[in-house]
């Protein structure tokens, strides 16, 4: 089996290169600060200017920013209680499952795929 050659980030796409930052330990840490910061300076910002909404909560300062996050929350609460009623047992399928048939090996056209 041949090696792996070694994983070289002068070899990636622009784009690549650009964002090899986020791979690297602690840079989930800095993303969720960032965005922490955004919606402060988003909140921030809504104290700038009158709003002008139909319905009285809408003059509530902050109010879509605590509406989304209920929201979103509620979404992600939901989407997991129905996954108690979609979720399926691992042998569902049972003998009809394509991961379940025997191949024999000298039957099997099995290749070594290197980078070229």
């Amino acid at each position: 089996m041949a090696q792996k050659p070694k994983d070289d980030p002068a070899t990636y796409p622009a784009l690549g290169r650009m964002l090899g930052w986020v791979d690297k330990p602690g840079s989930d840490k800095k993303i969720v600060w960032a965005l922490v910061v955004a919606c402060a300076m988003a909140l921030a910002i809504e104290w700038t200017f009158t709003p002008h909404g139909t319905f009285q909560v809408e003059y509530i300062r902050g109010f879509y920013a605590a509406y989304g996050f209920v929201m979103f929350t509620g979404l992600i609460l939901v989407a997991k209680a129905l996954r108690y009623f979609i979720k399926r047992p691992e042998d569902y399928y049972g003998d009809k499952a394509i991961d379940t048939e025997e191949y024999p090996a000298d039957q099997l056209d099995i290749r070594e795929y290197t980078d070229v």
